[in-house]
């Protein structure tokens, strides 16, 4: 872990990153259409030239990354005074927190439960400054499920173990009296179905080929599943746990130490871009597909960012990803508890001491992010209780 200088770093090589990161990692063929894996590698390690001070922002093609993508399309970053080059596209988890840990990026979006993981494994510095956005993921099943009994006895694919996809999927497969398995083969009498780490861009054809009954993964592949006539949308995993956030922002402890002007500007440009889409979810669409961030069909990332569905609970309709950067204290407590009830194929001792409500103090530094929402609006532009305070809601 880097010291408080800065001049430390953190060096974890390839075979002990994969290694601890075993039960996160994503499938090397993660998104379709996508520039090949090893050129992304290459623009990613490429080397930065003297005396440049330029940013590296490292993403997965999910409408998850839409601030940090809108802000550079939209030329926020620029106006915050930032050098930052053209996000870099990765195809799978595992090489985009691989580019972060060996510095080959400066910020990323990342899977909360992901963050943890590496924070209490290896140690990493990683440090969440805001949260991305709440919601954007969902189940999606076979044309023919009506049911989510009807799962039993088949395989379901998840992006990776440590998901807020697969721990809100076991939720639901749990309420329904199923049992979810790991590398076990799944039997319909005994009500299990297993669950199968897939790359998100396979999902869609293993569904139309019967090779997996339903998937659970961010958008646009829901949408573009049911776009294709070969999935269904069951339930937006908002439905599971209410404004849940899956992907936040993160960067390593020691740029915060060195450059917190840098950091504050990040964050400041990634909120502006997150009332921007609030303001206009079109058109954040149309930045996403048109300048080539999302590689997914226009349509399906049009109906990913701006597509509502009823409310559960009697309300207006909801939207199927809100952008909110607040990272409330109670959702990483609840977080951690609900890790250590999770299935995964994959390392979990490091959940057992773990203090539920020390985790966030450790992992969270939100003075960015507190700073940025006064200087945007307050809490009510961002649609935020003025406490920025809350009570989590599961089903």
């Amino acid at each position: 872990m880097a010291d408080q200088s800065g001049a430390s770093r953190l060096t974890v090589d390839r075979r002990t990153l994969l290694r601890a990161g075993g039960a996160l990692a994503v499938g090397a063929g993660a998104v379709g259409g996508a520039t090949a894996l090893g050129s992304l590698v290459t623009a990613a390690t490429a080397p930065r030239g003297v005396a440049t001070e330029e940013l590296r922002i490292g993403y997965l093609p999910i409408t998850d990354a839409a601030p940090l993508l809108v802000a550079h399309g939209d030329g926020l970053y620029e106006q915050q005074k930032l050098l930052v080059g053209r996000p870099v596209l990765f195809r799978s988890w595992s090489s985009l927190m691989e580019a972060f840990l060996t510095r080959q990026v400066d910020l990323i979006h990342l899977l909360m439960p992901s963050a943890v993981q590496l924070r209490h494994v290896i140690g990493a510095d990683v440090t969440v400054v805001s949260w991305n956005h709440t919601g954007g993921g969902a189940i999606t099943v076979a044309p023919q499920i009506t049911d989510i009994g009807e799962l039993a006895g088949t395989q379901v694919a998840i992006p990776g173990w440590w998901s807020i996809h697969n721990m809100l999927l076991q939720r639901v497969l749990r309420a329904n009296g199923l049992t979810p398995v790991a590398r076990t083969s799944p039997s319909r009498s005994g009500g299990t179905v297993e669950l199968v780490v897939m790359g998100p861009s396979d999902m869609i054809p293993a569904l139309a080929t019967g090779s997996i009954s339903a998937f659970t993964v961010a958008d646009p592949f829901n949408a573009g599943a049911v776009a294709q006539g070969v999935g269904k949308l069951h339930m937006l995993l908002d439905q599971v746990w209410r404004d849940h956030a899956c992907c936040v922002t993160v960067v390593h402890r020691d740029l915060i130490d060195s450059r917190p002007d840098t950091v504050q500007a990040l964050v400041d440009a990634a909120v502006a871009a997150q009332l921007n889409i609030r303001a206009d979810r079109p058109a954040a669409a149309a930045i996403l597909s048109g300048k080539g961030y999302l590689p997914q069909p226009p349509k399906a990332v049009e109906v990913a960012m701006a597509g509502t569905v009823p409310d559960p609970e009697g309300g207006p309709d909801r939207p199927r990803i809100d952008f909110h950067p607040y990272p409330f204290p109670s959702f990483t407590s609840e977080l951690v508890r609900q890790m250590r009830q999770t299935v995964v194929d994959g390392e979990t001792r490091f959940l057992d001491g773990l203090d539920p409500s020390g985790v966030h103090a450790d992992l969270v530094d939100d003075r960015f992010v507190r700073a940025a929402i006064a200087r945007h609006g307050g809490p009510a532009a961002l649609g935020l209780p003025a406490s920025l305070t809350r009570h989590e809601r599961l089903i």
